[in-house]
């Protein structure tokens, strides 16, 4: 697989924010935080710089230098900020457009044109992802998936124990995903193995993912998930996504709740873009 390693990532950034634009008076933001929750614009909040200033240079330190934005069409404070107003060092930026929030497998294919037939990491806007989990990601060559030990990120993370459960359960055979359990009931929660391993939307893609996101049908919920895609891929074209097992925690800005702890534990991090 050495000749599948990459230096893209795609972000998707399109995402509606509606939890964090919801009011909550018991959360303290100065001006600048409030105009981004009001917004809706998780990766735009600050946290002295934009949250996705994190993100992206978790990103470069980890040997990815070409940047795919997948945002809305009215998302130009995003692609002003990182158009023109930043300045970038080590890394490239692009912009891919998703013109409705169909979802996330909806989101990737407006990456393909970037992506031009080679891999490519995916990950979300609204999460910082550690370089401990991005690097051994892109240095496996190939499709493969960061999975998040249960306990580290309930005591490291920023995200409370009722939140976590609601995450995603990576399946791994062989050292190989299997399929991804989303949102497992008190029951089968119990029964799963230990460690429990869970999915946060941190994934490398080779080009057939966009050939399973235009195979799938929308979920319940009426998007087209990123999961069922992967799915997709394992079951019906043979690709073998290689799981990342990672003990170390991913920090979450959803709501306005996130921005206090998210600012701290990110106090340390020099942006480098």
């Amino acid at each position: 697989m050495a000749g599948e390693i990459t230096d893209k990532a795609v972000v998707l950034a399109r995402g509606l924010g509606t939890r964090m634009r919801k009011q909550d008076e018991a959360v303290g933001l100065d001006d600048r935080q409030t105009a981004a929750a009001d917004a809706g614009i998780k990766a735009m909040i600050p946290i002295r710089q934009p949250f996705l200033d994190y993100v992206l240079t978790a990103l470069g330190d980890a040997g990815y230098r070409r940047i795919c934005l997948v945002i809305g069409p009215d998302h130009d404070a995003i692609r002003r900020y990182y158009g023109h107003d930043v300045a970038l060092a080590r890394l490239s930026i692009d912009f891919a457009v998703q013109p409705q929030p169909k979802g996330t497998a909806n989101a990737v294919l407006a990456a393909e044109p970037f992506a031009d037939g080679e891999p490519f990491a995916m990950v979300n806007s609204d999460n910082y992802y550690p370089v401990g989990a991005l690097a051994p990601l892109r240095e496996q060559g190939g499709s493969g998936v960061a999975l998040f030990d249960w306990q580290s990120m309930l005591t490291a993370s920023n995200l409370p124990e009722e939140r976590l459960r609601n995450f995603a359960v990576g399946h791994v055979e062989g050292g190989y995903l299997r399929g991804i359990l989303e949102k497992p009931d008190e029951a089968t929660w119990r029964a799963l193995p230990r460690p429990i391993w869970i999915s946060m939307n941190c994934w490398q893609f080779r080009a057939t993912i966009f050939d399973s996101c235009r195979a799938i049908d929308p979920s319940p919920r009426g998007e087209f998930e990123i999961t069922d895609a992967v799915q997709h891929s394992i079951d019906v074209l043979g690709e073998r996504f290689r799981a990342v097992t990672v003990a170390e925690p991913v920090l979450d800005v959803t709501s306005r709740r996130d921005i206090a702890g998210v600012t701290e534990k990110l106090s340390a991090v020099e942006v480098r873009l």
